[in-house]
Parts: C-alpha cells; sequence; structure tokens
C-alpha cells in the first residue's frame, strides 16, 4: 500500500514533521519496546528455568560417598520366624501330599539384613542406627572397593538410636561433620545409603522441618526431609550441600512400609556426642530435673493467661529432684531452657538430654502469671530415674479409650478442691465423654467405682473397663460433685 501524502502537524516553529515519518518513527520506537520486552522475558525465563533445575549432587556424590558402607548384618531367627517357615511341612501332617508348595527353601536359624553406615575417623570408626545391629550375631562392612570386613559393636544406645562400630585397620576416608542447629527449612540435602541393599544409592531433596519429636520421651529433635528412604538407608548419612553430615538416616513415616516422602534424621550434634560417650565409657550419661512436663494446648494458655499455646507445664515433681531444689513448683510453666525458648514439652525434654549431669541451667518459669527465673544444677540420670519418667510419659501417651485428654491436679487445684482427682484439659468431639456432656474443667474422681486421685490411678481404672456397656463416674463440676453414666459402644 502506498503512503499518502497528508499535512504536517505542526511541532514548533523551526519543524514540522509528515505523517509518514510520525508513522515510521511510532514504528522504530515500537520495534525498540518490543525488543527490549523480549530481553526482559527471555532473562526472567533464563532464571526461571535455572530456579527449577535440580541441584547437581554429582561432583558432592563422587567426593563423599567413598566414605559410606553397607552394613550386613547377620541375625538368629527368633522361634516364631523360624515356625513361619516350617508352617508348609505343618500343613502337609494335615493335608498330605495334597498340599504342593514349589520352591520351598530349607528351614533356616539365621537371615541376613542390610543398613548403612559411615567413617567419622581415620582409624575405622564409624556411626549407624542401634537398629540396624541390635541382638546380631556378626557385623560386616561393605567398602566402596567391593572389601568386606568385619566390624565389632562399640556401643549403642536405645534413646537416640545410635551405634557405634570399629574395623581393624586405619587410612579410611572419613567424612567432615557439620552443625546440624544451623540447619534451615527449605535448605537442600542429600542422603547416600543401601536401600534393599543396593550399594551407594543416592537420594536428594529439601528440608521439611527441624525440631520433629516422634514421641514424648524421645531425646532425638529428629530433622524431618522429604529424601526418600527405604529399608537398609537406615544408619547412612544426611549431606548439605557443602559435604558436611548434618544427621543419620533413621526412620520413615509410612502406613505401606516404603517412602511416602516423610523421613527423618538424627542430628549429627546428637549423635557425635553420644558416640563420644560410648567411645570414651562405652555407655550414656544423661542428666534430669525431675520435672513430669504437658503440652499447653489453647484452653490451657487461655486458663494460664498466655499470648499463645507454649511452653512446658510442670504437672508433677519427683521427690529430692533438681527441680524441687531449684524452687519448681507443680503447676509453673517453664518457657526457656538456658534462653532458648520452650514451645512444647518435647522441647524441654531434649535440652536436658542434651545437657550433661551436675551443669547449672536456667529456667524461665511462669507462675501465677509473672516471670521468674530459677537456676537448677542437673542431676545425673539413674536407671530409676529413667525408668518413672518414661512411664509417666507414656501415661500421657496412652490412648484414651473415653476420648479425653487429663492431667493431675495442680498443688494449688488440690487445695481448693473439694477431692483428689484427674483434671479434663480437652474433650474429643463425638467421644463417649462428650456425649455423656462431660465438660473440660471437670474433674474425675471415681471411674467404674475405682478411685482416680492421680493419671497412673485413672489408667488403671480404664483397663478395668467392659469393652461395651455403661459405666459410672463420678466428677466435680465447679466443686459439685455429679455422677455420670458413659455408655461404652
Amino acid at each position: 500500500m502506498e503512503a499518502v501524502a497528508t499535512p504536517g502537524f505542526e511541532r514548533n516553529s523551526s519543524e514540522t514533521v509528515t505523517t509518514a515519518q510520525l508513522i515510521d518513527s511510532k514504528n522504530a520506537k515500537s520495534l525498540i519496546k518490543g525488543l527490549l520486552l523480549s530481553s526482559v522475558i527471555s532473562g526472567l525465563l533464563l532464571q526461571s528455568a535455572q530456579a527449577a533445575a535440580p541441584i547437581d549432587f554429582s561432583d558432592l556424590v563422587a567426593q563423599v560417598a567413598p566414605a559410606v558402607v553397607r552394613v550386613t548384618v547377620v541375625k538368629k531367627m527368633t522361634k516364631e520366624e523360624q515356625m513361619q517357615q516350617q508352617l508348609p511341612e505343618m500343613l502337609k501332617k494335615f493335608f498330605g501330599n495334597q498340599v504342593v508348595i514349589p520352591n520351598q527353601p530349607k528351614p533356616q536359624t539365621e537371615q541376613k539384613s542390610y543398613g548403612s553406615a559411615f567413617f567419622i575417623s581415620e582409624d575405622g570408626y564409624l556411626l549407624t542406627n542401634r537398629h540396624v545391629v541390635d541382638d546380631v550375631k556378626k557385623v560386616i562392612i561393605t567398602l566402596s572397593d567391593r572389601r568386606e570386613l568385619d566390624a565389632d559393636v562399640i556401643g549403642r544406645d536405645e534413646r537416640t538410636d545410635v551405634a557405634v562400630l570399629k574395623v581393624k585397620g586405619d587410612h579410611y576416608p572419613s567424612l567432615k561433620m557439620g552443625n546440624s542447629d544451623l540447619l534451615r527449612v527449605g535448605e537442600p540435602v542429600l542422603a547416600i545409603g543401601s536401600p534393599f541393599g543396593f550399594d551407594y544409592s543416592a537420594s536428594a531433596g529439601i528440608v521439611s522441618a527441624t525440631s520433629r519429636s516422634m514421641t514424648m520421651d524421645s531425646a532425638v529433635p529428629f530433622i524431618q526431609s522429604d529424601v526418600a528412604l527405604n529399608p537398609g538407608n537406615s544408619g547412612g548419612p544426611l549431606f548439605n550441600q557443602r559435604g558436611e553430615v548434618i544427621g543419620i538416616n533413621s526412620r520413615i513415616f509410612s502406613g505401606t512400609g516404603g517412602y511416602m516422602g516423610l523421613s527423618f534424621s538424627i542430628p549429627i550434634d546428637v549423635a557425635i556426642d553420644i558416640a563420644d560417650q560410648l567411645r570414651n565409657s562405652g555407655k550414656v550419661s544423661r542428666s534430669y530435673l525431675g520435672v513430669y512436663p504437658q503440652d499447653i494446648d489453647r484452653n490451657l494458655a487461655e486458663v494460664y493467661h498466655l499470648p499463645k499455646p507454649e511452653g512446658a507445664l510442670v504437672t508433677k515433681l519427683s521427690p529430692n529432684s533438681a527441680a524441687v531444689a531449684a524452687g519448681v513448683k507443680e503447676g509453673d510453666i517453664i518457657l526457656s531452657f538456658n534462653q532458648q525458648p520452650i514451645s512444647r514439652a518435647s522441647d524441654l525434654v531434649n535440652f536436658i538430654n542434651r545437657t550433661r549431669p551436675n551443669t547449672v541451667v536456667s529456667l524461665g518459669i511462669q507462675r501465677d502469671g509473672k516471670p521468674l527465673i530459677l537456676s537448677a544444677k542437673l542431676k545425673p540420670a539413674t536407671a530409676d530415674d529413667d525408668a518413672e519418667a518414661k512411664a509417666a510419659l507414656a501415661e500421657n501417651d496412652i490412648k484414651n479409650t473415653l476420648g479425653l485428654k487429663l492431667r493431675d491436679m495442680t498443688e494449688k487445684e488440690s487445695s481448693s478442691l473439694s477431692a483428689k482427682g484427674v483434671v479434663i484439659d480437652a474433650v474429643d468431639p463425638d467421644s463417649v465423654a462428650d456425649r455423656a456432656q462431660i465438660e473440660v474443667g471437670d474433674v474425675i474422681v471415681r471411674l467404674n467405682n475405682r478411685p482416680t486421685p492421680n493419671i497412673a490411678a485413672y489408667f488403671a481404672a480404664q483397663k478395668s473397663l467392659p469393652k461395651t456397656g455403661v459405666i459410672g463416674a463420678l466428677i466435680l463440676h465447679d466443686n459439685s460433685p455429679r455422677m455420670v453414666g458413659l455408655r461404652i459402644d
């Protein structure tokens, strides 16, 4: 199409521009803008592609893999496992030759299983999980050059699931330890191990959470990740991007027995402390404060005038304990341990377990709505102390068939109420207790004609309940006694 001449537009007294020139000028500007926009978009797409690209761990794997080993253990089979192997022969006794089971292996008294481990020193010390080498007859490790060596179990700790192995020799490739306390959620991590016995299998992911407690009495604030772990990965190392070990791969959360996106590793700081004690003395020494801690939920936060559910509520004290000597009282809420905040009861347990005996610690307390700082000298935990603490925490974790969350009375509640019992902190919706219109704050004094002055007595009474039927419970509602009928379906 031919350009048509049109009168010019006056810009100033000395310059005029024709329409064709104006169109060309606009096209030029549009072209420049388009090029600039295209350049910006290309840059953004490149950055997006780079961000989406997986991290290349290949150099790191080549560097650290020689220090990771496969663990083969020989275990003596239990009587139940041996009976399962003999089941086909038992069936033949009843059914004769009518039962044909092809390729049936000969009965065995021993079996092999696999795990992983890694060198922490050049003189042959390795770390792995306790459950990998527990109750085993023989331990063999396989190096990256295919050599097989017999390993001795130097020590193992049940509470942390850490074990130390030792092989003869020297100049083994050892790994560098990192600081698991510096881990951040979202940070890339790498695992190397022997899932299902396959050597040197690497898998990568990110840190999903830190300080994850699996049980109330756990001595481990686990690292949670989405790294694919499977049977055989147990005991292997978890690395950060710098090739430092920041955890021991320990367990998975699964409904099938295989990986389902949740993996848990023992922080290396915890593991090395345990390993040092096992190497030096053959045992692990722990501290004991002497408190029975409980989580603070929404209702308790309101009762104790807390801005949010946080801290560990002291429901009971052990006689002659470090807590009693420090002046801790039942009903206190421990909000910090050596200036470290406590979000839940398990945090307090973890801090105590990671502190050496005879250490003086600072406890941040809230009592009657007022802040208080107490100093406590932790005592060494005895076997009786440890068992008592685990039993008390286990009582809190027992499944309550009536749908109640309970706690012992505080000293203040005991003095103000007309009878002793257990206090209801929460009622599950549509539970047996909920249908009987039992409320938060009620106190159960008797259950099924048995007194319940404390948690232990309550759970003892609960064990006697029938599977179905109606049982009676005497409760205090606003300090007034009331008998309630509970129908168990």
